[in-house]
């Protein structure tokens, strides 16, 4: 079974009865869409919703007696909002007929790597032979196996002004490094031993949680995992109506990125609320066509 299918309310469910779901998913889709694939053969999309924007999408190829062979499945959840514009790069994956789209977002310091969800309207598009593709913002929502819900930390508005004065500088100075200038470099070098200095400084009395009000880094191997810590803007609680299992799903501010992210309440550790923060793992997912 996906790993994170818990994150949609599959939490407890056994492989009959995930079976009968699939089996009933494949003969009565909510969506279904075919494309030609990358070498040009048909290929295809059938959707399940469990609410709306939200459920297990299958893909594979109808046989010569029109049935439907599956070659994978997967959760997901559309967000509604556009989390960056910047233009993706799209690279296919080597063991299967997806993609994964890259995009280069100075407030984050890494190349965004997200599962991309819509691969069929890329395929569909007029850019399906390009390597690149702007269709005008990315939608970007996690689907995480766990986490924990960890207090903000006490900020003045002077505090906060001055907080995002300086990650807008420091967003200018990757983008001035990434075409080659030199002296944003040597800025941005100083800035970071800077910031190098104050942690190791405070670190010795106080809890790295209360120095670091939001992160994203990569984790592990694959490409399109994260750790993340971020603010909770909004949060939504809705029920997996085959399962009764109760869905979280928090919109995050983390190092100005703007993103949702859904668990299983089982799998949460503490009381979601506006301002609190999230900490945990996601598996990243992104709708290029928004």
């Amino acid at each position: 079974m996906h790993g994170y299918m818990r994150s949609i309310g599959f939490r407890n469910i056994g492989r009959s009865e995930m079976s009968a779901i699939f089996h009933d998913a494949m003969r009565h889709p909510d969506y279904s869409d075919t494309a030609l694939d990358t070498e040009g053969y048909e290929y295809s999309e059938l959707r399940k919703e469990i609410v709306s924007g939200m459920g297990i999408a299958f893909r594979g190829v109808y046989d010569e007696n029109d049935r439907f062979v599956m070659d994978y499945y997967y959760p997901y959840r559309e967000a509604g909002k556009i989390s960056t514009r910047i233009e993706v790069e799209m690279v296919k994956e080597s063991d299967r007929e997806s993609f994964l789209g890259i995009c280069e977002d100075p407030r984050l310091g890494v190349d965004l790597v997200f599962f991309v969800q819509d691969m069929m309207e890329v395929l569909e598009s007029d850019q399906r032979n390009t390597q690149r593709v702007d269709f005008g913002g990315v939608t970007l929502s996690g689907l995480a196996s766990g986490g924990k819900i960890i207090l903000p930390i006490e900020r003045t508005d002077q505090v906060k002004a001055h907080s995002r004065e300086a990650s807008s500088r420091r967003q200018e100075l990757v983008a001035a490094v990434r075409v080659g200038d030199q002296e944003a470099f040597e800025q941005l070098t100083l800035d970071d031993m800077d910031i190098y200095n104050s942690i190791a400084k405070r670190i010795g009395s106080e809890d790295v949680l209360s120095l670091v009000n939001t992160y994203f880094m990569p984790n592990g191997i694959e490409s399109d995992k994260y750790s993340v810590l971020g603010e909770i803007l909004d949060i939504k609680r809705i029920l997996n109506h085959f399962t009764m299992e109760a869905i979280y799903i928090m919109t995050l501010d983390c190092n100005d990125l703007i993103f949702e992210v859904c668990i299983n309440d089982r799998d949460l550790l503490g009381e979601p609320a506006i301002g609190r923060r999230f900490k945990g793992d996601i598996w990243m997912q992104g709708k290029v066509r928004a």
